[in-house]
């Protein structure tokens, strides 16, 4: 990776930048979903990119590529410097960077348990306990489980003299218990919606969420969406107050149907 971001930057100065930054990222996934009692998706890819930053004649120009040959990574940075003097045609000032220390340094996200070292069975053995937990519960037609493991890799040269290394490791599970009763669908996910929770830590937060034992709980919720009173609808006034708005107001708010739980406008008392 660094002999890739020095080509670029060699190449940008010679090509007249008078600063330049480079970026090369790498990232390794690997994702896996079930649904139904059945492996649904099992992938895994790995990508690897460079970004080229420069200032040329005052004005930024900005390159990038997937292909990583050195002739590839030269035409990269000159197309860089191409765009920032094209950019500086319209410019109306000059770009003027604050005058900062070069930065060596190398982080690491806290990463206990590296999720690419769990088999992929033992991860498609879970997540399908959870959906035979998921439908277990009378009335859920659809249980999908999910976990998504990123590393991502990225190294920062600049011709300012910084080089600042990083690797970030994210790890998101989760699961979604379906429904289907007439014409209405109910969904319950956990532990949030959007594919699970995601953090920059490593497989142990996959043992944190406790994936198995929150199922039946889940499952539960979702089947009792159904029977939930319907939201009432009409026209409600509401009054807002927070202590620190400059003001307190008062709005008439129209309350919509939901089928999905029954809530009640609230006065709230000045503070």
């Amino acid at each position: 990776m660094k002999e890739i971001a020095r080509w670029a930057l060699d190449t940008a100065k010679a090509h007249g930048a008078s600063y330049a930054d480079v970026r090369v990222v790498d990232l390794r996934q690997r994702y896996l979903s079930t649904k139904n009692g059945r492996p649904a998706q099992v992938r895994e890819s790995q990508s690897m990119g460079v970004g080229v930053r420069v200032v040329a004649e005052g004005a930024w120009g900005f390159a990038a590529t997937d292909d990583l040959a050195r002739a590839s990574i030269d035409r990269t940075a000159a197309r860089a410097v191409e765009i920032a003097r094209a950019s500086a045609t319209a410019k109306k000032h000059d770009v003027k960077l604050a005058k900062e220390p070069k930065i060596v340094d190398r982080w690491v996200a806290p990463c206990r348990i590296d999720p690419f070292s769990i088999p992929v069975s033992s991860c498609l053995e879970l997540m399908l306990e959870v959906d035979a937990e998921l439908r277990r519960v009378k009335g859920v037609t659809l249980a999908e489980a999910s976990m998504d493991f990123r590393r991502i890799e990225q190294l920062f040269l600049s011709s300012a003299g910084s080089e600042i290394d990083q690797v970030k490791t994210q790890t998101g599970a989760g699961f979604v218990a379906t429904s289907f009763a007439g014409s209405e669908i109910q969904r319950r996910s956990y532990p949030n919606s959007f594919g699970g929770q995601y953090q920059t830590r490593g497989y142990e937060l996959v043992g944190e969420l406790d994936l198995l034992a929150n199922a039946p709980r889940i499952a539960e919720e979702a089947v009792a969406l159904h029977k939930a009173d319907q939201c009432p609808t009409g026209v409600k006034d509401i009054i807002l107050e927070a202590r620190n708005w400059p003001c307190r107001s008062m709005s008439r708010s129209v309350i919509p149907s939901s089928s999905t739980g029954c809530w009640e406008p609230k006065r709230i008392s000045p503070a």
